[in-house]
């Protein structure tokens, strides 16, 4: 049964793992040279591993600490529509808005584009045998999820994450 699971996942992760968008790519490449521009050094969030432990819960840990991956379909946000702001579990900072979220039928929660290229940075992840962009917070290095070049327009981004990294605060 954990051997099937473990095909499910891996499944789900390469078909939403998608191929670039090529009517945005053009796009991209003017919004990433101004992207970094953009880019304003946050304070940074240092903690040791044993408050990071006791700020968080064992799931939150393990996702955002440990670049764990929740199930999918099991998150708290993939399929929520309401409006406000995505913020970072770890330190709160403010990192996706709801107007930029959108159904990508992967199980995880989706956006388009980040509030704030400051607040996400973007790593190779070269793990589970395959290459991807990892996304994590700039300000404590959480482990948020990927970004794939598969999404709608305007970016043709999909930014895919793990509930369990993001704090949903409604719009008032």
């Amino acid at each position: 049964m954990k051997q099937a699971s473990v095909l499910v996942a891996a499944a789900l992760l390469l078909a939403c793992s998608g191929a670039p968008n090529a009517a945005a790519q053009a796009q991209r490449k003017k919004a990433d040279s101004s992207a970094a521009e953009e880019r304003v050094p946050m304070e940074k969030v240092v903690k040791s591993d044993a408050d990071w432990r006791k700020q968080l819960s064992p799931e939150e840990y393990e996702v955002t600490r440990k670049k764990g991956t929740e199930r999918p379909f099991t998150g708290r946000y993939w399929n929520t529509t309401q409006k406000g702001i995505y913020l970072c579990v770890g330190c709160g900072a403010e990192l996706f808005s709801s107007d930029t979220k959108f159904d990508a039928g992967c199980g995880w929660p989706s956006f388009w584009d980040t509030l704030g290229k400051k607040h996400v940075r973007v790593r190779v992840d070269d793990s589970h045998g395959m290459v991807r962009s990892e996304i994590v917070c700039d300000r404590c290095d959480a482990h948020l999820g990927h970004v794939f070049e598969d999404g709608p327009l305007p970016t043709g981004l999909r930014y895919c994450l793990n509930s369990v990294s993001l704090k949903f605060v409604p719009a008032k």
